[in-house]
């Protein structure tokens, strides 16, 4: 079992966990309060929604399971080094636990507020489909052989996969459209800070166990915070350069848009 050669890194390396956890976690309120204020989810991407929730879900059952799991943790230790540190921190499960109720309570809020003609597709209902008949299937190969490491890492995976799928629909509605009203910018700028606090943390691990398996051990984490910076900065740049917001100083409702104007973009 790895353990900590500084006393100060190990701090260092709690301290920049948590605070992407605060910034991660904070990231999907803006969208859920701008849902309330506006009593409305038009402009918020549904597919978008729908994947997260696959994705948020698939990264949570693998953190879970290599956190707790002392089976997972021995199959690790036996691949990667005895001396090697589990690369899943307390703040990861936390954050997962988290990100899974709040994207569940986003599909609520799409069930009750306005959704104008948006509507989940077919192809994402597709999507999730497959991902899950996948798991299942990597269940049924791992279960005689107890490769629990195997498995999770499918769950790893599978959260790359989706976090790659997910954000396309939205950039692509906002293209469509020329707009980015409906979609909160806030969540954006919170979860870019937290993809950056992230690979600082796993730099301040790998600095301490003079190793860099903590990026390829869990290369998931690793392509999730690429992932993500990828298309914040995309996301960013819709927001600031490509379709500004019109001033809403004469109209503070400005962007409670009608189903019409949407279909007519």
């Amino acid at each position: 079992m790895g353990s900590w050669n500084s006393v100060s890194l190990e701090v260092l390396y709690n301290v920049f966990g948590w605070i992407a956890f605060v910034l991660w976690s904070i990231s999907f309120y803006p969208q859920v309060v701008l849902n309330f204020r506006r009593k409305s989810v038009v402009g918020l991407n549904f597919d978008f929604v729908v994947l997260n929730l696959t994705k948020h879900s698939s990264y949570l059952i693998y953190n879970v399971s290599m956190f707790f799991s002392s089976a997972v943790q021995r199959q690790y230790h036996r691949r990667y080094g005895s001396n090697e540190m589990i690369p899943v921190a307390a703040n990861d499960v936390a954050f997962s636990t988290h990100a899974v109720a709040l994207t569940a309570f986003t599909l609520f809020q799409i069930a009750i507020y306005d959704r104008g003609n948006q509507k989940v597709s077919k192809t994402a209902i597709a999507i999730v489909t497959i991902a899950w008949l996948s798991v299942a299937v990597c269940v049924f190969v791992a279960f005689p052989k107890h490769s629990w490491l195997w498995l999770v890492s499918c769950f790893n995976t599978l959260q790359v996969v989706m976090t790659v799928i997910k954000y396309i629909p939205q950039a692509v509605m906002n293209f469509r459209r020329k707009s980015t009203i409906g979609f909160s910018i806030g969540n954006i700028l919170l979860d870019l800070f937290g993809g950056l606090t992230t690979y600082g943390q796993m730099a301040v691990q790998s600095i301490d166990q003079h190793s860099w398996v903590n990026f390829y051990g869990n290369i998931g984490k690793t392509l999730l915070s690429l992932v993500s910076i990828f298309f914040d900065i995309l996301f960013i740049v819709q927001h600031y350069v490509l379709y500004p917001s019109r001033k809403e100083v004469a109209a503070p409702d400005f962007d409670v848009e009608r189903p019409r104007d949407i279909e007519g973009r």
